[in-house]
């Protein structure tokens, strides 16, 4: 989406009455019989706030995105968290205005009730091009041990204004249609190069939204790697409390979602929202 229609998103949002709480927060953790289990939590809020959580696929700055015109990397700048590029002249530019972790922070910082206690959203990474615009996946690189430590410091701050980390898979492999053995070594590839960096989690964001069977193999294969909160893609935001994970959809609010208004009309009104730059529909 648009800098312009991320904008008005989260200005209905605040305006319809919803708060930003962290995914930690609706559930709670027991270790029973050294067995994890899960079970919902009654979430505390002020009169009148619906619970909203915001979670961002791919913050990974691939080459094809800023080769599209979307920002090189996220940077600290005075203790802020910022983008980076070169504009089409080379120049660098610094800005808190042209992608969703600054303006989202500069927004809750304007205004603090669209947010329980500082939280923002979920970050999903994969790590095939490295995290955050870090090329942390070229290991042999002469600047690797650089480009890992300026992550972790970005990471740090991050996770201190309220941002969580989810894995995405390495490679961005649909979970569903690749064998065991492929999902082991994505999985575990992901937990070798981007867990250090991010910290370890329990969120698992299927790639494309694609889902495991609770009963396959993967899905065990899984849960036995530290996950156990999954989520897919889906028309409804739905989810489903086991003893031993949770399974929930996020409904894609992005260019596509604008064609079926009414599945996002309790969100904001798609024609509000649309950026007058994207082609009619056909």
């Amino acid at each position: 989406m648009t800098v312009s229609e991320f904008k008005r998103i989260i200005e209905s949002l605040y305006q319809k009455g919803y708060i930003l709480v962290s995914i930690h927060d609706t559930f709670d953790v027991k270790e029973v019989s050294g067995k994890r289990l899960l079970q919902q939590k009654k979430l505390m809020l002020p009169k009148g706030k619906k619970p909203l959580i915001i979670s961002i696929d791919d913050m990974n700055y691939y080459e094809y995105m800023i080769s599209n015109g979307n920002a090189h990397k996220l940077i600290i700048d005075d203790g802020v968290v910022k983008t980076y590029s070169r504009d089409k002249n080379g120049q660098t530019v610094i800005s808190d205005d042209n992608d969703i972790v600054p303006i989202l922070d500069k927004f809750v910082n304007e205004h603090p009730d669209f947010s329980l206690e500082g939280a923002k959203g979920v970050i999903a990474l994969t790590g095939y091009e490295g995290v955050l615009g870090y090329r942390t996946n070229e290991l042999k690189s002469a600047v690797y041990e650089g480009q890992k430590k300026e992550a972790i410091s970005l990471v740090n701050r991050l996770k201190e204004t309220g941002w969580t980390f989810a894995c995405h898979g390495y490679g961005h492999l649909d979970a569903n249609k690749v064998d065991i053995s492929r999902l082991k070594r994505d999985t575990n590839r992901w937990k070798n190069e981007v867990e250090p960096l991010v910290g370890p989690t329990s969120i698992y964001i299927y790639p494309f939204g694609s889902t495991v069977n609770y009963t396959e193999a993967k899905f065990k294969f899984l849960m036995d790697s530290g996950f156990d909160v999954f989520c897919g893609v889906g028309p409804e935001t739905v989810a489903e409390y086991k003893k031993d994970c949770i399974i929930t959809d996020r409904r894609p609010i992005d260019g596509i979602s604008f064609n079926n208004a009414k599945r996002l009309a309790d969100l904001f009104d798609c024609n509000v929202v649309i950026d007058g730059v994207r082609p009619e529909k056909h």
